[in-house]
């Protein structure tokens, strides 16, 4: 291998690395899927700082594939917030929020995202994704849950 094509394929590592590290440093999850031994997955598509507190937004992810069995799944997702100096979640309440998503019956994946608006700042915010697999009649078959990745919004600098 030439010292030019081993010094391209250094950069691409690095780059890759790099947006690995940012991705994690941001509170973004890496891209994944549910497989078979986990099928269901809750991410933080996206996290917006701002100095406006109307433009500071969170965008979480829940996807789930069907089971063997499964006629329609569900997901929830409930936001919760650490306000600066507290030490524990809270559910906050928003439009949308605390509600059973229903997917359409045979659907092999179903994936759900919900932005939320308007937050806090400093804060901390996750979301936690409630997930059903139901059979016939509605039966439940699985149930998981899983918390995503925190979205930290900053103490907002203000000028003197």
């Amino acid at each position: 291998m030439t010292a030019g094509r081993v010094r391209a394929l250094s950069a691409v590592c690095a780059l890759a690395l790099a947006g690995a590290s940012s991705a994690a440093a941001a509170g973004r999850s890496l891209p994944s899927a549910p497989n078979a031994s986990e099928p269901s997955l809750a991410t933080l598509e996206e996290c917006v700082t701002s100095v406006v507190q109307m433009e500071r937004s969170a965008t979480f992810g829940g996807e789930m594939i069907a089971l063997p069995g499964t006629v329609r799944m569900t997901m929830r997702v409930d936001v919760q917030e650490a306000l600066a100096g507290e030490i524990s979640y809270h559910a906050i309440v928003a439009p949308g929020l605390g509600v059973w998503r229903e997917s359409d019956a045979k659907v092999k994946i179903f994936k759900y995202l919900k932005q939320v608006t308007n937050l806090s700042s400093p804060a901390r915010y996750r979301a936690l994704v409630r997930f059903r697999w139901l059979g016939a009649h509605g039966h439940v078959i699985k149930r998981a849950e899983h918390l995503t990745p925190r979205c930290v919004q900053p103490a907002v600098l203000r000028a003197a």
